[in-house]
């Protein structure tokens, strides 16, 4: 902690400020993948029982200030695109991720993972860490209501006479004033304010309850493994890739993002400190996960809100992993933390995120255009993983062109391969 000038409050506020971030997982995966047909309450249990994994692995392993659960985007492809569109049952769905899963591992030994991290241009580094801060910060204001889906514009201004709404402009302000007035776990104090404002004046209802029983996990878990004989058709085979490479690119985009935010990149090189052991556990965090019964596990790119707060080390992940046990016997409580309570949250923290411009070099246009591309499409596409596939295909097309494709490693060519064929036959 010395090393990295954090201190034991640094790192509980940085997990408690991640996690209440990222809380609102307990209550969406249980949602979506009941969709497919599983158990809501024995699935809360295995987002859970995944975090917990996910997040003390990324603390003990790594030394990431990294939290882990199951992914949004990757649940919504297993249950309406896996499930509901191609009729696969949810227990070979999961057999899939858990395959998934294990290709993450044998990737990570071989240390090719590690070195396509530590190969990707420094630009496009910092463009995956802003573009991220786009993302997060458009993500606060739709789920929020202050942006809305439109059929002439695909977005406007929502409702600002919603008491919901009025809630999370209300809460960004104070939490802007804080940040601002450089308090510490300024972002914290604002979600709490805003979440005990929100209780007086009705906005979010009171919890009906305090404490409850952790429900079972038995009517999922282990199904994963007794569906292994199941993948037998193409069919899967996409499924395991799409698992594989979206898996792969979210939790890659997310650790670099995190990283830069937290001065873990290294300058002159580009390489980000420990990531090897952070995307190991990444990769065992998704086989876990599977087992358990649930969809891939993913690093969190609201990590950088505890980030944002202080957070340096592992021990934030493993405080973060701490409050995932105490919530699976509160879970009544996290019914007041609700999208507009996190809302500034994630747009303050895009905000600092988006400081990270200042080291591309805009005055090159073969920089430049892969650097943008990589941002607004993460925004636009709502993807993590497509926004740095565009950024991919297009850096060794401008960087040629320039001339300068000796500087071009055989890595990035061969990735911009794979996401044209992405896009192609998987997109």
């Amino acid at each position: 902690m010395r090393e990295n000038r954090t201190s034991v409050r640094r790192e509980l506020i940085g997990g408690l400020t991640t996690f209440l971030a990222m809380s609102y997982i307990l209550a969406v995966n249980p949602e979506l993948l009941g969709s497919a047909g599983m158990s809501k309450t024995a699935v809360f249990t295995a987002t859970v029982l995944a975090a917990i994994v996910g997040c003390l692995l990324m603390g003990l392993i790594a030394n990431f200030p990294v939290a882990l659960a199951p992914g949004m985007g990757l649940n919504a492809f297993f249950t309406y695109t896996v499930v509901q569109e191609w009729h696969i049952p949810w227990q070979t769905a999961l057999a899939g991720v858990l395959v998934a899963g294990i290709l993450f591992i044998l990737l990570t030994l071989s240390k090719l993972r590690d070195k396509l991290i530590n190969l990707i241009p420094s630009a496009l580094k910092y463009a995956v860490s802003a573009g991220i801060g786009l993302f997060i910060a458009f993500s606060g204001l739709q789920t929020s209501g202050i942006i809305v889906a439109n059929k002439s514009n695909a977005v406007a201004l929502g409702n600002l006479h919603s008491p919901t709404v009025l809630l999370a402009i209300f809460g960004i302000i104070v939490g802007v004033m804080l940040v601002t007035a450089n308090v510490t776990g300024g972002i914290f104090w604002g979600m709490f304010i805003t979440a005990a404002v929100g209780m007086i004046f009705g906005v979010i209802p009171l919890p009906t309850g305090i404490v409850s029983g952790v429900p079972s996990v038995q009517p999922i878990f282990g199904a994963a493994v007794t569906h292994l004989g199941q993948i037998n058709s193409f069919q899967m085979i996409i499924v395991i890739l799409t698992f594989f490479i979206i898996g792969l690119f979210d939790t890659s985009g997310t650790l670099v993002g995190v990283a830069t935010e937290a001065g873990m990149v290294d300058h002159k090189t580009g390489e980000v400190k420990g990531v090897g052991k952070a995307l190991f556990s990444g990769a065992l965090a998704t086989t876990i996960g599977a087992i358990f019964g649930t969809s891939p596990t993913t690093a969190y790119v609201e990590s950088t809100s505890g980030v944002a707060v202080g957070a340096r080390t592992g021990l934030s992940s493993v405080f973060t992993a701490l409050l995932f046990v105490i919530a699976a016997f509160f879970s009544p409580v996290l019914t007041v933390i609700t999208s507009a309570v996190t809302a500034s949250a994630l747009i303050i923290v895009g905000i600092l995120m988006l400081s990270n411009v200042q080291y591309i070099d805009w005055t090159k246009f073969e920089i430049a255009v892969p650097a943008f591309f990589t941002m607004i499409m993460m925004l636009l596409t709502y993807s993590i993983s497509e926004g740095l596939a565009v950024g991919f295909i297009f850096y060794p097309i401008t960087m040629s062109v320039k001339g300068r494709w000796r500087e071009v490693n055989a890595l990035m060519w061969a990735m911009m391969v794979i996401f044209i064929l992405y896009f192609a036959f998987v997109a």
